[in-house]
């Protein structure tokens, strides 16, 4: 399947006129930044600056066009999205749509071209601290999500510019790391959201990644840009790079990466600026490779109606729009994972709770202004702690208790985190951990005392902790997968004090739970976005049912992962992706090792039964096998299924993970309703890549078809031979 947009020809000859008119310098202004976040303008023949924005969880606010300093208006509140791992945690694509048209919706309200997101690289290793800002560890379901995600962004005009390209697993050493990776794995794992992103997504943009890729950096590498992206994919939209992430010149001139963006306003010394025009006019350098990225910059510019005779129909944008924040309240219920519920504790009754006890700092935080690139200058954020308290009205009393020590980061502008992200700071950021620690401990003996205090005294009892943005961010990767400010200690204490404790976590990554036999209730949340509160307290109370589904696998300790056995993880110069396709729910089943909680598992407040699996091949001559079966709610509320579709090998001709997940779809059902699903597989769905052919294989044989609730919770086995 090729590029999923067809070139018009009346534009392709604009487009060649316009090339043929422009002066070299005006050709160099265009493919560099001429700002923080724009490139520059020809205006004599209407070509605009090309204006961006991060990111996948609203639109940044806005800065300075020469420094990283906030405008200072209050013009630039958004609504704040939830992150993309909880999209993902939703399973819904239709959802991703809507998600992704707010999102487009207010980028172009806010006057931009291109919103830097979707982050699709997949979640490799739980400590990667920009895991919150990806969808998943599974390729199908990243691809799934993010189709929709760009197709709703693009429709308001806006470029989706899809990240990071590719193989981006880490943060530390982020600019050099050298991700070495064979083909095999880079085609079956790493590579495959992006091709949808491009030929299904139709996605304008891509931004190349910070790393090196067997050796090159990925905005210089031929190899990913010029032989996969561009002739094998057939991609002609424009690719930008990460900020900051050119370092050759010639390099990056010679191969099809178009805009090179950065941090520091040197706009003029800039790789693809001074430096570029001084090897074109000496020689050195063809300026052919120039007219190239042009090209691609006009194309996408026709397509987003910002220049040519369409320009009056393109969309304006609206933000802070009440239907965006609907959206982002139904996107966070859905995205909230009831990972136990042993004793039926949940849904609460209100009426029953006179007092309630709310402990943990996550419980009044906001998240919005945090994660680096991803911040949000939010409208409003509903922490839970409001939203319980604004539910449940004033005939119940709430008890806050914080619970652990948080030490207070102070936001300055005096030294921007956009630039020493890109500086090396590893031992300065140790000895502010051991600073901390030894603070965190002395107030959390008075605080511990507090919470426990208040447990006892309450009717309910609800603990809201997790991480942050201390953690979950751009520029460093977590040390440990452990719960930060000794929550562990307090949830143990607090478990001892009452059994039934409602344990409720945020955050952007797994993290270890050893307290989770002794847990009966436990509730996980991503971020959520400006409507967590609500979204919280209406799945507390039963208001809302909960549906969503891990998209990552939560290990029982980070000495289970893959990452801790080979030792390739958050490690300096390069990693070796020598598990190659074993990671995530691949290793463990692999290995047998029990994760604490499964990947696609999620509870509900009622049950589904499966039965009557049917197997057909298509006798159209594509081969298509079509899996159909029944779902019914044998519950007495309304809810919603994730049935899971997987491919287990038989004796398989070559090594194969046992199962992988190839189709799923969302089901709503009211009490003692069934319904027929029917999923589709195709002869992609049972390929591998071939290395010494570079092309997809299907080898004939055996394949246990596996419809579940989860990855280890299967339902239905059905046996297709190939």
């Amino acid at each position: 399947m090729k590029w999923a947009l067809k070139r018009d020809q009346k534009t392709e000859e604009q487009i060649e006129k316009l090339v043929k008119e422009l002066t070299l310098d005006e050709k160099i202004s265009m493919i560099h930044g001429a700002g923080l976040f724009q490139t520059g303008a020809v205006e004599r023949l209407g070509i605009p600056p090309l204006k961006c924005s991060d990111g996948p969880m609203g639109v940044r606010n806005e800065f300075h066009n020469e420094k990283w300093v906030p405008s200072g208006n209050n013009d630039d509140y958004v609504t704040y999205l939830p992150s993309n791992s909880a999209l993902a945690s939703s399973w819904n694509t239709k959802l991703a749509w809507k998600a992704g048209y707010v999102l487009g919706e207010e980028a172009r309200g806010r006057g931009k071209d291109v919103i830097l997101a979707p982050g699709i690289n997949l979640k490799r290793d739980p400590l990667c601290g920009r895991n919150f800002e990806y969808m998943s560890e599974d390729p199908k379901l990243a691809a799934a999500l993010a189709v929709p995600f760009i197709k709703g962004v693009q429709e308001n005009d806006v470029a989706a510019c899809v990240k990071h390209f590719a193989c981006n697993v880490q943060e530390t050493d982020r600019l050099m790391v050298d991700t070495i990776v064979d083909d095999r794995t880079l085609y079956e794992i790493y590579l495959p959201a992006f091709k949808a992103a491009v030929q299904e997504g139709g996605s304008y943009s891509l931004m190349g990644a910070y790393n090196r890729i067997n050796g090159t950096h990925c905005c210089e590498n031929k190899q990913l840009l010029d032989g996969i992206l561009r002739e094998e994919w057939g991609y002609d939209g424009t690719v930008i790079s990460d900020w900051g992430a050119v370092h050759k010149m010639k390099e990056a001139a010679e191969v099809t990466m178009d805009v090179e963006m950065s941090v520091y306003p040197d706009f003029d010394d800039y790789k693809l600026a001074n430096p570029l025009k001084e090897a074109i006019e000496k020689g050195e350098v063809p300026e052919s490779v120039v007219d190239s990225k042009v090209r691609n910059i006009l194309r996408m510019m026709f397509r987003l109606k910002m220049i040519g005779k369409q320009q009056s129909t393109r969309k304006a944008g609206s933000y802070n729009d009440p239907v965006h924040r609907e959206i982002t309240l139904r996107t966070a219920e859905e995205s909230m994972i009831l990972l136990k519920n042993e004793s039926g504790k949940l849904p609460l009754e209100r009426k029953k709770i006179r007092k309630l006890a709310v402990i943990g700092q996550n419980a009044a935080k906001v998240h919005s202004d945090g994660g680096g690139s991803a911040e949000i200058k939010a409208l409003y954020e509903i922490c839970p702690l409001m939203g319980i308290k604004a539910y449940l009205g004033g005939n119940t009393e709430v008890i806050y208790a914080p619970g652990y020590y948080v030490p207070e980061k102070p936001k300055t502008f005096d030294t921007n985190w956009q630039e020493k992200s890109l500086e090396e700071q590893e031992e300065e950021k140790a000895a502010q951990r051991e600073k901390e620690k030894l603070l965190i401990h002395e107030q959390n003996v008075r605080l511990f005392e507090e919470a426990l205090r208040a447990a006892k005294e309450a009717d309910e009892v609800i603990f809201v902790g997790g991480l942050n943005h201390d953690f979950d961010s751009e520029g460093l990767d977590r040390a440990d997968m452990k719960l930060p400010y000794e929550q562990d200690m307090l949830i143990e204490e607090l478990l001892k004090v009452r059994k039934d404790v409602i344990i409720t976590l945020i955050g952007g990554s797994p993290v270890e739970m050893p307290w989770r036999h002794h847990a009966e209730t436990i509730l996980w949340s991503y971020y959520a976005g400006m409507e967590t509160g609500n979204a919280f307290a209406e799945i507390l109370f039963g208001e809302v049912n909960p549906s969503g589904k891990l998209a990552e696998t939560f290990p029982a300790r980070y000495e289970d992962c893959v990452t801790a056995k080979n030792g390739q993880s958050g490690i300096q110069g390069s990693i070796s992706l020598s598990e190659r396709f074993y990671f995530g729910y691949r290793y463990f089943d692999k290995e047998r090792i029990a994760p604490a909680f499964c990947f696609g598992h999620g509870l509900s407040y009622t049950q589904f039964a499966y039965s009557n699996l049917s197997l057909k091949q298509e006798k159209d001559g594509t081969g298509a096998l079509k899996v159909s079966f029944s779902i019914k709610n044998t519950g007495k509320k309304a809810g919603a299924e994730v049935v899971q579709l997987y491919v287990a090998p038989i004796a398989p001709k070559v090594e194969r993970p046992a199962k992988e997940l190839k189709s799923f779809a969302k089901v709503k059902l009211q009490p003692g309703k069934s319904e027929k699903i029917t999923l589709t597989l195709t002869h992609q769905d049972f390929a591998y890549f071939d290395s010494d052919k570079h092309d997809f294989t299907v080898n004939s044989g055996d394949y246990e078809i596996l419809v579940g609730t989860s990855s280890e919770d299967i339902r239905l086995k059905g046996l297709y031979t190939l």
